[in-house]
């Protein structure tokens, strides 16, 4: 009887492991389940007097208001190609060439405000609030701030990250001094906060109207422009030959270099393309909501949700994981309960942190992630 109990005993552990392992699974569908449920059954609008339940959300379900559900849809869509624009430059550098740039934020912040001060100047505001410009007054602006913050990526390179590849904790010292830096010398000059304008022909009154549902063709805008940035990045690190050296100097940097590669001036340009693309996100961030002091370290902590979920070094990834995020994020701003006139938009936060935590609990290397 004791060695027939041995092989069970042995089986019942393995199926507890089993279980376990597969627990974070379940959590993850069935939290999956459950919201999309609540969203589209369950929420009630909140009426006029403010007073309501733990069911009462800014709108109604998605079943009773299917317009609002579809425009927060296309919220979340939008808002993730805002998020795919910036964060890839952050995937590049960070996830693809494992330099720890902590100053991401801050060149994003950096570059909206260079686009602001020259669509001042072009326009000739004065520092007045615009409401809608020339197309050249916001494109040409927007190329030269990414333009600029090339430059100073790298100088940042060439100074700092080329003499501490592989020292993560010497390069994150050094970055972060580098955005303390920044956004002092940036308080010092934009105290207040400040907006880009949209081009005349995507501003605020230009809307895309189908039957009842009308959506603002500037999101829309930035929806096509990161697919455009996206599948030029992609064309370029896939199909080019400069692409196929920066993969395989990531993969072995010194075999590379034995073959007579010049490796430092592939890692060169893709700091700047990061660099720039935080620069051009920052132009449109500027016009999308607003540029402020601390907006870099909300920027710079977006990124690196994006660039973990999706995981690092991949272009795939980083559009995953912006959509992830930008859909938790607005979804949770919109249909999360609210016992007031004000929508409980502080709450997003702590479900795009579940969202991280289920994500690594599943896939410790992100969705699209692979081993350094």
């Amino acid at each position: 009887m004791v060695p027939a109990a041995a092989p069970r005993a042995a089986a019942a552990r393995l199926n507890w492991h089993d279980v376990l392992r597969r627990l974070p699974l379940a959590l993850t569908l069935l939290g999956i389940v459950v919201a999309a449920i609540y969203v589209l059954f369950v929420t009630t609008q909140l009426p006029i007097s403010g007073n309501g339940s733990w069911r009462t959300t800014t709108y109604g379900s998605a079943v009773h208001d299917p317009v609002d559900f579809l425009k927060t849809l296309v919220d979340a869509i939008t808002f993730a190609g805002l998020l795919f624009v910036v964060a890839s430059g952050f995937t590049l550098i960070f996830g693809l060439m494992r330099a720890v740039n902590m100053a991401h934020g801050s060149l994003f912040l950096l570059g909206g405000y260079v686009a602001f001060n020259l669509q001042q100047h072009f326009a000739h505001a004065g520092g007045f609030a615009l409401q809608q410009v020339s197309a050249w007054e916001w494109f040409l602006p927007a190329i030269v701030a990414a333009l600029v913050v090339a430059a100073v990526g790298l100088l940042m390179q060439q100074l700092f990250m080329r003499w501490t590849q592989g020292q993560d904790l010497r390069q994150a010292l050094i970055t972060i001094a580098v955005s303390i830096i920044l956004a002092d010398q940036m308080l010092q000059h934009w105290p207040l906060q400040d907006s880009l304008a949209w081009p005349a022909f995507i501003g605020p009154n230009s809307f895309l109207r189908i039957g009842t549902f009308d959506y603002a063709w500037s999101r829309l805008f930035i929806l096509g422009v990161a697919i455009v940035i996206g599948g030029a990045l992609y064309l370029w690190l896939q199909k080019t030959r400069t692409g196929m050296v920066i993969r395989a100097g990531v993969d072995d940097r010194a075999m590379v270099s034995a073959l007579g590669v010049n490796i430092q001036l592939a890692f060169a340009l893709v700091f700047v393309v990061g660099s720039a693309l935080a620069g051009f996100g920052g132009a449109m961030g500027g016009a999308f909501s607003s540029l402020a002091p601390g907006v870099d370290g909300q920027w710079l902590l977006n990124s690196l949700v994006v660039v973990i979920i999706g995981g690092m070094g991949s272009l795939g990834g980083a559009a995953a994981g912006a959509l992830l995020y930008a859909s938790v994020a607005t979804f949770s701003a919109a249909y999360l309960p609210t016992s007031g006139l004000d929508c409980c938009t502080e709450y997003s936060p702590i479900f795009t942190f579940v969202l991280l935590i289920a994500v690594l609990a599943l896939r410790p290397l992100g969705l699209f992630g692979r081993p350094a």
